[in-house]
């Protein structure tokens, strides 16, 4: 369990690792989250969005965030040639900007520093999410119309 000291966050949240029955909560979590953006880069689709998730759902590498014991979110934290990739980072809406975000995201990248270890991302052009990962030190690496890559390398841990 971690803490957050910031006023109006949640106090205390958590991550569990994610079971098969948890992805049809995650596809509305996305759906809401992603709506507005995807809709803006006119790509929103009402049942795409749901089944991009579906398709692509590991729960081996997702954890769900709960905050003061309610589903807050998830995150995924995948494997890849070199380094992790996180996807799936959604937030509920009710809880963004209030620092849930990144403390999960902080907390990820401690574990991913101690392992010495790149994470790579892709985030929708024009989301807020982008300045989220640039304080946490991530990087732009190429972009299209529709995404942003992203990398962070390792800090250095003593």
């Amino acid at each position: 369990m971690s803490t957050t000291e910031r006023p109006g966050t949640p106090t205390r949240w958590t991550l569990r690792a994610a079971e098969p029955g948890d992805v049809e909560m995650i596809a509305e979590l996305r759906a809401t989250v992603l709506r507005a953006d995807l809709r803006r880069l006119g790509r929103f689709d009402e049942h795409r969005v749901r089944q991009r998730l579906r398709d692509s759902f590991s729960a081996e590498y997702t954890s769900i965030i709960a905050a003061d014991g309610d589903f807050a979110g998830c995150v995924t934290l995948r494997p890849g040639e070199d380094g992790r990739w996180l996807e799936h980072f959604y937030i509920a809406p009710k809880l963004q900007g209030q620092g849930l975000g990144s403390a999960v995201l902080r907390a990820l990248l401690d574990r991913t520093d101690a392992e010495d270890v790149a994470v790579r991302l892709n985030v929708l052009q024009g989301s807020a999410a982008r300045r989220l990962y640039e304080r946490h030190g991530f990087v732009v690496e190429t972009e299209d119309p529709v995404d942003v890559f992203m990398v962070r390398q390792p800090a250095f841990t003593s």
